[in-house]
């Protein structure tokens, strides 16, 4: 992963917690982060939003692997992940329903 990939993703999380927008949620969700070598845990609640390094949960709600350019399509492209992205394995997840609830909690619904 290129230098400029890794500090995109870093940015991205480091402005999570600013732009997550309260009452999205109804209920507090876990995600785990596989993104090439960047892995973080997200904890959305309500109200609030809150981003740490490396795997904090040992049973995330949801889990999500895919590349940096992949996830930057998605969270800077307003890119949505169809079945095919899924299936040829770009992104994996064991809930992809709650991906979409984590876009909409920072207002990129579909």
């Amino acid at each position: 992963m290129k230098g400029t990939e890794i500090a995109m993703i870093e940015e991205i999380f480091n402005q999570m917690a600013t732009e997550f927008q309260p009452g999205s949620l109804s209920k507090p969700l876990s995600y785990y982060f596989s993104i090439d070598e960047i892995k973080k845990t997200v904890f959305l609640d309500p109200q609030s939003c809150q981003v740490e390094e490396g795997k904090a949960t040992e049973s995330a709600d949801c889990v999500c692997k895919t590349s940096a350019v992949f996830f930057g399509r998605i969270w800077n492209d307003g890119y949505r992940p169809g079945i095919k992205d899924f299936l040829s394995g770009a992104i994996k997840s064991n809930n992809p329903e709650a991906l979409k609830s984590f876009l909409g909690a920072f207002g990129k619904d579909s």
